[in-house]
């Protein structure tokens, strides 16, 4: 015979209420229970890679939207990344000396179309502050300023600094750029908020970008010309009269990586054609532009011949 069921007295506390109220251990544990049970048949990601699988399942399952993906994949790879990651190398900065004179400061600020630079004092290293392009048009007005005054304090940052913890000192701080310095207290480079943010959400394109963006080069101020990684190898060929090869890659940005063997970081410089592809920006593991310029000739010896 089987058991009788349990009385309503014995399934109650001396007081009558129900001991699976909310807040008795009973229900607590109930509820840890339920929980552990569905991290054993379900659980959850144990790295970054399992977690990025599980945002594209979930783009594929229309769960989340695919830009929303995109975003959620930058923020888990900006908390791995540092400033020495995505910096500006310290030759490609375009700096001010703080003892050029007004024309000379003006040139720099409308060739480059920067709003913030690093000014210097003697040699390119030693950056004693940050002026504002607005800044300048002081100047302008009031010559009788001193250029000192208009400088606003740099911020440093090691080129171990973690991107996430960056991004919360730029907010804080109301600073937009920051120089990296390396470990012998060197400068290293720049980064500026929209380095940063550029990580998470895509490359940012001003009015400017979006003049140059049917053509991808363009002409800078020095002679030099401005290409995008994906722009085709036959517009390039086109645009400097080269002759690359356009049968294996399509893009200028996939050729230069197959001939320096890698995708080349920022800083870096590949030569092919007759032309040197400096790289300027990189994005998702990809150069997103280029400065190009012409490979200076070899000078010929007396007899003809190239000199070594």
């Amino acid at each position: 015979m089987s058991d009788p069921q349990p009385s309503r007295s014995a399934r109650s506390s001396p007081s009558g209420a129900d001991r699976t109220d909310k807040g008795s251990p009973d229900r607590f544990d109930k509820r840890t229970l339920f929980k552990r049970l569905v991290e054993f048949v379900s659980p959850g990601p144990d790295s970054t890679a399992e977690l990025v699988e599980l945002l594209a399942d979930a783009e594929q399952r229309e769960l989340i939207e695919p830009e929303s993906r995109v975003m959620l994949e930058g923020v888990l790879r900006m908390a791995d990344m540092t400033a020495g990651d995505v910096m500006v190398a310290a030759t490609r900065m375009d700096l001010l000396d703080i003892d050029s004179d007004y024309d000379e400061l003006l040139a720099v600020v409308i060739d480059t179309a920067h709003s913030r630079f690093p000014v210097y004092e003697d040699r390119r290293d030693n950056v004693i502050g940050i002026l504002m392009a607005k800044d300048l048009l002081k100047l302008q007005r009031a010559p009788e300023l001193n250029l000192r005054t208009l400088l606003r304090p740099a911020i440093f940052v090691p080129e171990s600094k973690r991107l996430n913890e960056l991004l919360r000192d730029f907010r804080n701080s109301r600073n937009h750029l920051a120089i990296v310095i390396d470990e012998f207290g060197n400068t290293a480079g720049l980064i500026t908020i929209e380095d940063v943010l550029e990580e998470i959400v895509g490359e940012i394109e001003d009015e400017f970008d979006e003049e140059q963006r049917d053509n991808g080069i363009y002409t800078l101020a020095d002679g030099t010309h401005r290409v995008a990684g994906d722009v085709t190898i036959e517009a390039v060929n086109t645009a400097f009269g080269t002759t690359l090869p356009i049968d294996d890659f399509d893009t200028i940005g996939g050729l230069v990586a197959h001939q320096h063997g890698r995708v080349p970081r920022r800083g870096e410089a590949v030569e092919a054609g007759g032309l040197r592809f400096a790289v300027m920006i990189t994005r998702g593991g990809a150069v997103r532009w280029f400065r190009v310029a012409r490979v200076p000739e070899a000078p010929l010896s007396s007899d003809g011949a190239d000199a070594d």
